[in-house]
């Protein structure tokens, strides 16, 4: 873990505040990546990294106010400058693939993941929506910077993003990007074609199917536990006193990722692409359960 303090608190939005966070030896890190941050023993939360990742003397966080959330973004919103806090190291499980092109599609605060990844891209476009242009964190910012190479899309002035227009357009070869609620990405995947579309969700992705029990055995011990119907690999681990790595608990983070030696994963989680989920090389231990009766872990 890394001990960092806040230099700088912004307002960016309505809703939306910035942090500076400094500490020593920041490790480096890629557009796409995120940061845990313990805001209280019992509470972490994934936010990620929109500053300049050619800067480690500082790491840049943006979090919306949701009051209606489980709470983290309110202790944001609570610490002053100076306040000290704890990260893990950068993860990145939306790493931006080389492209001829990319298409970049946010939504709300799903601007901050994008952001990082317009320096490093040489032909792309933003499409940028929110409730209202006073809510969209950083708009004015990536018009002056970006110029027409950035569309502003306040629902209020213009109505939703025109996804079919901008997806029924797309080049050959062009790399989709899209962060954003689940209303958007949902409407995205079904208009994107198959393979060139990347996303990131800030909360679980709706999940289908029953849920039964299965076995999972440990590869390294040959244990045998029983995983019921209504608990997780993850809860059966941690009463059982297995090892194991988490931290979102909903299948958002990676955290968990734990790979697979023999059976078929039942993939519930948001982080593994379509590609990777059907190669069933790996699962998230927090949500995702088992199609065959039995799951051999690398554990």
């Amino acid at each position: 873990m890394i001990p960092v303090t806040v230099a700088c608190r912004t307002a960016v939005a309505d809703g939306v505040v910035a942090l500076d966070l400094v500490g020593p030896d920041l490790p480096a890190w890629s557009p796409g990546a995120h940061v845990d941050v313990v805001l209280r023993p019992d509470v972490v939360r994934q936010y990620s990294l929109c500053g300049d990742p050619g800067d480690l003397s500082r790491y840049r966080i943006a979090v919306l106010d949701e009051p209606a959330g489980r709470g983290g973004s309110r202790l944001v919103h609570e610490l002053s400058e100076g306040d000290n806090l704890t990260i893990a190291p950068p993860r990145n499980n939306f790493e931006l693939v080389d492209a001829p092109r990319h298409l970049f599609i946010a939504g709300g605060i799903g601007i901050t993941p994008l952001i990082p990844m317009l320096a490093t891209s040489t032909d792309w476009r933003l499409v940028y929506g929110g409730r209202t242009r006073s809510a969209m964190a950083f708009a004015e910012d990536l018009v002056a910077r970006h110029g027409d190479r950035v569309a502003l899309c306040p629902q209020d002035e213009v109505g939703l993003i025109d996804l079919a227009t901008e997806l029924g357009a797309l080049q050959p070869n062009t790399a989709v990007y899209c962060c954003g609620p689940e209303s958007l990405l949902a409407a995205v995947e079904q208009l994107c074609p198959s393979g060139s579309l990347h996303v990131e969700r800030f909360s679980p992705k709706p999940t289908t199917g029953a849920l039964l029990p299965f076995e999972v055995e440990l590869a390294s011990t040959g244990q045998v536990f029983t995983i019921p119907a209504d608990r997780t690999i993850l809860e059966v681990f941690e009463q059982q006193g297995v090892p194991v790595s988490s931290s979102c608990e909903e299948g958002t983070c990676g955290t968990c990722e734990t790979a697979v030696l023999d059976g078929t994963p039942d993939h519930r989680d948001s982080v593994l692409s379509p590609e990777e989920q059907a190669e069933g090389k790996c699962l998230m231990i927090c949500v995702s359960r088992s199609h065959t009766p039995r799951l051999v872990l690398d554990v």
